[in-house]
């Protein structure tokens, strides 16, 4: 790997770059969306119900401020508002805007990682482009095509395209893995605070 690495030429530093910075969102996403939040939307909203029915609205906001969970921050304002008595309205301005910064949070890195994918083809190609000019320009230089002459400007571009791909194609298939786990949780996410919306209008009786 390491003679690769010397023989792709400067676009390899360029690759290197990606690969790390792949790696790291790669691991903190992974840490993120199947670690952290292994909380199930549906059994939380569930308990959550249970715990206000048993012991009132403050025990709920008490249950949501102990639950390090993206689902359990966008229902705790709906709570705080119920506390306050306001309408139904009020309580969906505030779903929106806290569901917006927590989908900020789920989306973090994601487009950075798409850009990679993109990106790490075109350095790739790069190189390949590079080592071309290299091969001909040593043709050009010794006046006819030997094998030795060409040989290391075809090798850089033939590495560069290998490793391009390499990093991109992975990237890649992650990327749609990551982004269907997130656009599942935030379906679960919308789905448990509608159910919270609607309970507290029926514990109200109808007049949120």
């Amino acid at each position: 790997m390491i003679r690769e690495f010397i023989a792709g030429g400067g676009i390899m530093w360029f690759l290197l770059a990606c690969a790390i910075l792949g790696l790291a969102i790669f691991f903190e996403r992974l840490y993120t969306l199947y670690m952290k939040m292994r909380l199930n939307a549906k059994t939380f909203v569930a308990k959550l119900i249970q715990t206000i029915d048993k012991d009132g609205i403050e025990a709920g906001i008490n249950l949501c401020a102990k639950t390090p969970s993206p689902v359990a921050r966008v229902l705790k304002p709906i709570l705080e508002l119920e506390k306050a008595n306001k309408p139904r309205a009020v309580m969906e301005d505030a779903l929106v805007r806290t569901g917006t910064q927590e989908l900020g949070f789920l989306d973090r890195g994601m487009a950075l990682m798409a850009g990679l994918t993109t990106v790490a083809p075109f350095f790739g190609f790069l190189g390949t482009v590079t080592g071309m000019i290299r091969a001909f320009a040593a043709v050009a230089a010794v006046g006819e095509v030997e094998p030795t002459v060409v040989a290391s400007g075809i090798a850089e571009a033939l590495i560069t395209t290998k490793w391009g791909l390499i990093i991109a194609a992975p990237l890649a298939i992650i990327h749609i893995i990551f982004s269907g786990r997130i656009n599942g949780y935030t379906r679960d996410m919308e789905t448990a605070a509608t159910q919270l919306l609607d309970y507290l209008e029926a514990k109200r009786g109808g007049k949120c």
